[in-house]
């Protein structure tokens, strides 16, 4: 069984291609008149769709990490933990909706009475929505679904994961540098599996000038799920009197 969006395809029915790679494919001289434009109107929906879903969604933090981690395992149990702090904290959490630590982190979550949210996205294998998630919805766009984990959230939290994580991990760190998200926490769980990265970032990436000193506070890294709350809950509290602090500048000012 595949889904794509709101479809279903079983047995024969399911395509030898993804949306994704359709859309990306390189086309013949002419071939794009007859498709491309027509796409528009399926991305649009698929936005259309997802604001609708989570346009009412409380204080929401977006939980990354691997679809391979299997359940009874260590890394598996941290996401458990940290869904559940999250859900104590008072935030929905949001995930891949997939299995693994997008499991872990719904289970969490809903076991702790939060909301658990799942985004999923259309792949060449089977991988269906986890029974965790109260709010889910399937994607066929990669770019769509990512822009719903960033409006959506307050933070990003990412726990041990592979390509697919460090894409949302690279990409998140992008937006806050470069302003495109303002006071965004980015918290990287587990200092064993992530501090051979930071080694790499500093001395590869900021002894060559690549990035500034300012930047290696981007990203945090902790190990213990309440750090994560703590981490969180202090940026939303220095957000709130910076914005508060603004609007005073202003009233004064006027």
């Amino acid at each position: 069984m595949r889904n794509a969006g709101p479809l279903t395809y079983r047995g024969e029915s399911i395509p030898n291609t993804t949306t994704d790679q359709r859309l990306l494919d390189r086309r013949g001289p002419a071939d794009w008149v007859h498709t491309d434009p027509w796409r528009v109107l399926r991305i649009q929906s698929e936005f259309v769709e997802g604001f609708g879903l989570l346009s009412e969604l409380p204080s929401a933090v977006s939980v990354f990490g691997s679809a391979r981690i299997r359940p009874g395992t260590r890394y598996y149990d941290l996401g458990v933990q940290v869904g559940a702090k999250l859900a104590e904290a008072g935030y929905a959490t949001i995930t891949g909706g997939g299995p693994g630590m997008m499991e872990a982190a719904n289970k969490g979550a809903k076991e702790a009475g939060g909301l658990s949210v799942g985004l999923g996205i259309e792949l060449p294998f089977e991988q269906s929505l986890n029974p965790y998630i109260d709010m889910g919805m399937t994607f066929r766009y990669f770019f769509v679904r990512k822009t719903m984990f960033v409006k959506y959230s307050q933070a990003f939290v990412v726990l041990p994961g592979g390509f697919g994580t460090l894409d949302e991990l690279f990409e998140a760190a992008t937006l806050v540098q470069t302003n495109k998200v303002t006071r965004f926490p980015v918290v990287l769980v587990g200092t064993e599996f992530w501090g051979g990265m930071e080694k790499w970032i500093r001395e590869s990436l900021l002894e060559n000038g690549l990035i500034k000193p300012h930047d290696m506070e981007l990203v945090q890294m902790v190990d213990e799920p309440g750090e994560v709350v703590d981490i969180i809950k202090k940026s939303h509290l220095d957000i709130a009197r910076e914005l508060d602090a603004q609007e005073r500048a202003r009233t004064n000012g006027s």
